[in-house]
């Protein structure tokens, strides 16, 4: 489940890329340890054991705001986020059962990730950092923070993921396929193929 550079002018500051649970309501509290049987049972064996994947085109999870989990898990169920595998699991889970998995997943570390290519990682540097002037995309760091952390509650947490993961996103939003955010949507429409591998690989090293 995901979570990518949202590359978008100042502005999109006020426009979260995904809202609150239920129109702005904080998720009920969670059974962490009904959260790890639920994880274990449906989870684990693509995602890792304790949210860490070591697929690298199955995103971690662990760390990650428990908001965008529950929002991607509602998208897969609804058909707002095309996967047929995830559809499958989201299908499984009830409201309660999803709330739990993420408060667990939220409170597992996330290990590390490395960039892999010295010279495009300082361009993915420079375009996290500081965006891309001339096209009207803004540094991922403006919503994504300058470490990776995200925002809670508003923009996910990418530091560490796979880059295989976030290239592959990075292409379902501009190609279309992904469209369950505008904002990402619009900026990945903007970025070329060595952009998206460079930023996807500076996002793995971030810790």
């Amino acid at each position: 489940m995901k979570l990518l550079a949202s590359l978008m002018t100042a502005a999109a500051l006020a426009a979260p890329v995904f809202p609150a649970i239920a129109a702005g309501e904080t998720p009920a509290k969670a059974d962490l340890v009904q959260g790890q049987a639920s994880y274990e049972a449906v989870c684990a064996a693509c995602h890792g054991v304790d949210g860490n994947s070591q697929i690298v085109i199955n995103p971690k999870l662990a760390q990650q705001h428990p908001e965008y989990l529950i929002k991607q898990l509602h998208d897969f169920k609804d058909d707002k986020r095309a996967d047929p595998v995830m559809k499958g699991f989201a299908m499984m889970l009830s409201d309660e059962e999803m709330n739990n998995i993420s408060a667990w997943l939220a409170q597992q570390k996330a290990q590390p990730g490395y960039a892999t290519d010295k010279e495009l990682v300082q361009l993915g540097e420079r375009i996290y950092r500081g965006g891309i002037a001339d096209r009207n995309i803004a540094a991922c760091a403006s919503c994504h923070s300058p470490n990776g952390a995200g925002i809670p509650s508003q923009y996910p947490r990418l530091a560490g993921q796979h880059a295989d993961y976030t290239i592959k996103q990075l292409n379902t939003f501009r190609d279309g396929s992904r469209n369950n955010s505008v904002q990402m949507r619009d900026v990945a429409a903007k970025m070329t193929d060595r952009e998206i591998k460079a930023v996807a690989d500076y996002i793995a090293g971030l810790r």
